[in-house]
């Protein structure tokens, strides 16, 4: 699948910078490129791209502006470009796939591209499976019926997740319900698990308790760390494209740069 590509700065050496980089990669294709925030409007609006890079401090409209200019159609996925790192949490808070620092770091540019890989097959695959309802909705509606109903025990198996958890801790056990957990921290094969007012020690590695929780809660927002977002009251910025998370208890966890996707989740 080739990936249209439309790369936007007022800078006209990144620009020359960054297609250089992306003919590394052979399914990316720059259809176009644009040096202010206008010209970007037209442009996506007219080639409909599948991504679009977009320098974020520029003359006139902004990068955000960009993105708000463009929402009436379906937008493209965009990559923020910019030397401000002050603009990080607008980002995440504007869904960008990735934010990338001038000058661009080719292996945080490969990542990127494979997370754009990845979101577009997961679009591509619910438009499939669409397009495919809506033809036998006509040629077979009962065979449609039949297929939406298949559906089902995939939102049942949501239930496999855990709601409590036993903990062995000091010669006792404790039965924590999930909901109320704040963060769980990897000590090698111990988990601290902390639930705002108490702090537990659990013997199990990070992955298979990773495989218990509720992925739509639970999320690993570094190499050690995973937090309930259910939980998470406030984002602070930091350096080096890092944030905290401010949790209900007031505790803060740092987000790495690794994991700063897991912001937009729920960041809107």
């Amino acid at each position: 699948m080739t990936i249209r590509t439309i790369l936007v700065d007022d800078e006209k050496l990144a620009i020359q910078g960054l297609q250089l980089r992306l003919q590394a990669f052979e399914d990316v294709e720059i259809i176009d490129t644009c040096a202010n925030g206008r010209e970007a409007i037209r442009k996506i609006k007219t080639e409909k791209p599948d991504l679009v890079f977009l320098d974020i401090q520029m003359p006139g409209f902004d990068g955000f502006s960009v993105v708000k200019g463009v929402m009436e159609i379906e937008p493209p996925l965009f990559v923020f470009v910019t030397a401000y790192e002050e603009h990080a949490i607008r980002a995440f808070e504007a869904n960008a796939v990735n934010y990338l620092m001038k000058p661009v770091d080719e292996q945080k540019l490969a990542d990127t591209i494979e997370r754009v890989r990845q979101r577009l097959a997961e679009k591509k695959s619910a438009e499939d499976a669409g397009q495919l309802l809506d033809v036998l909705a006509e040629v077979a509606p009962e065979r449609a019926a039949d297929f939406v109903d298949t559906a089902a025990p995939a939102a049942e198996s949501e239930g496999r997740f855990e709601k409590l958890i036993n903990v062995k801790d000091r010669g006792q056990i404790f039965r924590v319900e999930v909901d109320t957990i704040e963060h769980i921290e990897a000590a090698g094969d111990y988990m601290i698990i902390s639930t705002g007012d108490n702090s537990l020690v659990l013997r199990e590695t990070m992955k298979d308790l990773e495989r218990r929780l509720d992925p739509r809660k639970f999320q690993r927002v570094h190499r050690s760390t995973i937090v309930n977002l259910d939980l998470v009251r406030q984002v602070k910025p930091h350096t080096n494209g890092e944030c905290f998370l401010v949790l209900e208890s007031g505790a803060e966890v740092k987000v790495s740069r690794s994991y700063r996707d897991v912001v937009a989740r729920f960041v809107h």
